[in-house]
């Protein structure tokens, strides 16, 4: 299985068709005012009934009440939550068991322990992001990967932060997460994707899972003889 994709920060029905037409694991759909990536109401609403079946719909929340979180999930179709705040544990328990989706915990990463105090959080997945001061997420700026050596691995990691299509394959290479994650890194304008960067994204992590796996060669050496010998 290759590495998962999550398309963040749309904003228009358009740009999450061609990222369910790409194979996109999930579209990431932010519900912050403060962002420049804000998706509309209108365009949350088509995205979630056109493409809900076809990959999962991501509600980004930073801080919301859990209210705010249960009507945006049942709105919208959401499948996964990304908290992207200063939740707790005990916020991303109550948030999953009062609307039923999975619960991505995000962490801001400047440092080993900021990667270490995600095991706190028994969510179904962590995401780990760049910090930057003021920031929550959308730096367009990588943290240092090699932090990531800390995680267990358990739960599955996506991996964000500055990812775009001329540095995704190495980043796939040096720390091999589950799912990888783009936002500034493929737009044209915040919450504008740029469908070029989009398509050369999905290519540069295609490109990086493409590992022919150990014994191939020696194997197809050793069909050759056997297929010359049934053709004579």
């Amino acid at each position: 299985m290759g590495t998962k994709i999550k398309i963040c920060g749309v904003t228009d029905p358009a740009d999450a068709r061609q990222a369910a037409d790409l194979g996109a694991w999930a579209v990431g759909l932010i519900f912050w005012p403060e962002s420049p990536r804000a998706c509309s109401p209108d365009a949350a609403d088509e995205i979630g009934a056109v493409l809900r079946r076809r990959l999962e719909i991501v509600g980004v929340f930073v801080n919301a009440t859990l209210d705010e979180v249960a009507l945006a999930a049942d709105r919208y179709s959401l499948s996964i939550l990304q908290l992207h705040g200063d939740e707790g544990p005990a916020y991303c328990r109550e948030a999953a068991r009062r609307t039923g989706c999975r619960v991505m915990k995000a962490a801001r990463i400047r440092d080993a322990a900021s990667v270490r105090d995600l095991g706190a959080f028994r969510t179904d997945i962590h995401l780990l992001d760049t910090h930057v001061t003021g920031r929550r997420g959308g730096t367009g700026e990588p943290f240092d990967w090699a932090l990531v050596n800390v995680h267990p691995r358990k739960p599955p990691i996506v991996l964000s932060g500055g990812l775009r299509p001329d540095n995704v394959a190495e980043a796939i290479e040096d720390v091999g997460p589950w799912a990888v994650d783009t936002a500034s890194g493929t737009e044209a304008e915040p919450g504008r994707k740029d469908p070029a960067l989009v398509q050369a994204f999905f290519e540069a992590v295609a490109a990086a899972d493409y590992v022919e796996a150990p014994g191939d060669e020696l194997a197809a050496a050793e069909e050759a003889p056997a297929a010359e010998e049934a053709r004579a």
